[in-house]
């Protein structure tokens, strides 16, 4: 639902033209054309002519001053224009809705336990001001948002308990309907902001198995949305605690910024696991995560079957590209068992196990 906002008016105010400040005059320069009576003894003429020069200071310092003062006085004769009830400015924070199924839903199953806020009510300001964007549909909130729960939040809960989703889960979600593309052609699906902020987009396009007009090929977003949300998540992780730098070795000289002119099958043959991966280390490393739990381990080990013979562009081996693979996969369990006392094939089959239950 759009939030509608009233048209901002320009402030006003009473205000001194300059023109006028200038044309005000002295009304008596000076007393330098003071006649000293010739009678006045000279022992007198020093003190005298001491008193004419403070008379000087005095009167022109005073009609500055009264110039200043009258100035002020202006000022401060303007009514002081008063914000009543500043509390029902539109988005100032006093925004006030009735409350909708979507809005009880949202604060029994994931404010109340997770003390997780969403914003799926228009804000641009949650959102890129530069990105062409449009809010996501309410018939899609609860669906959305209830699969998030059901493939991310309970499958780490079931693997560790309540108390670390409570601790690193994001505390605010802010959702839009449609993809936010860049200028380079690709799109992104979802950031994370510090651990505290996740921004998901493309809800418009959520369908599942069982609603309206669901086709197969539409498990393809799903998938990539919880991607996106396990790969946001992976960051948060390693951003609490890093993984180990021997992951940054195994691919060391093939990331690069092209990343987004090779495609997911030619990065394979390099031994990344998307295009996307060849960015940086730290992508690389939670695109492992985001895949491998989103494909489920038949998923990642049909990647690895996939790598053909011979040698890529970059005269990477098959043997390489797959040993590049199995690498990194074991450092990615190993980080989640030693970190944060994960099985990591368990979550992985938790996850994938959910994300069917979409699809299938």
């Amino acid at each position: 639902m759009m939030n509608k906002r009233p048209i901002e008016q320009p402030p006003t105010a009473k205000v001194i033209p300059i023109t006028f400040a200038s044309g005000w005059k002295h009304g008596f320069h000076s007393y330098d054309d003071l006649i000293i009576d010739k009678r006045v003894p000279t022992w007198l003429l020093p003190l005298l002519d001491k008193l004419k020069h403070l008379k000087n200071f005095l009167v022109n310092n005073t009609q500055k001053r009264l110039f200043f003062f009258c100035l002020l006085a202006s000022l401060a004769s303007c009514k002081k224009e008063s914000l009543d009830n500043v509390e029902n400015i539109p988005g100032l924070g006093g925004d006030t809705w009735a409350a909708t199924p979507i809005d009880t839903w949202i604060n029994d199953s994931l404010t109340v336990p997770f003390n997780i806020a969403v914003k799926y009510k228009w804000d641009q300001y949650e959102l890129s001001l530069n990105k062409t964007l449009v809010p996501p549909k309410e018939d899609k909130i609860i669906p959305v948002l209830s699969a998030v729960k059901k493939v991310w939040i309970d499958t780490y809960i079931a693997e560790t308990d309540s108390m670390f989703m409570k601790k690193y889960v994001p505390k605010f979600f802010a959702l839009a309907g449609s993809a936010s593309w860049n200028t380079d052609g690709t799109i992104t699906l979802g950031t994370a902001e510090g651990g505290r902020k996740v921004v998901l987009y493309v809800l418009n396009n959520f369908r599942t198995k069982g609603m309206t007009g669901y086709v197969p090929s539409d498990s393809f977003n799903i998938k990539q949305m919880f991607h996106t949300i396990e790969h946001e998540f992976g960051h948060i992780l390693h951003q609490t605690v890093m993984y180990p730098q021997d992951f940054k070795t195994i691919s060391v000289g093939f990331y690069t910024s092209n990343w987004n002119n090779v495609s997911d099958a030619t990065a394979h043959k390099d031994g990344f696991v998307t295009a996307y991966a060849e960015s940086a280390p730290d992508e690389d490393f939670v695109e492992m995560i985001g895949v491998m739990l989103t494909e489920g381990r038949a998923g990642f080990e049909a990647i690895i079957k996939s790598i053909p013979a011979g040698t890529s562009d970059n005269n990477t081996t098959q043997a390489q590209a797959i040993a590049r693979l199995r690498m990194k996969e074991s450092i990615v369990v190993s980080y989640f068992k030693d970190t944060w006392g994960i099985d990591f094939y368990s979550l992985q089959t938790r996850v994938r196990t959910q994300v069917d239950k979409l699809i299938r």
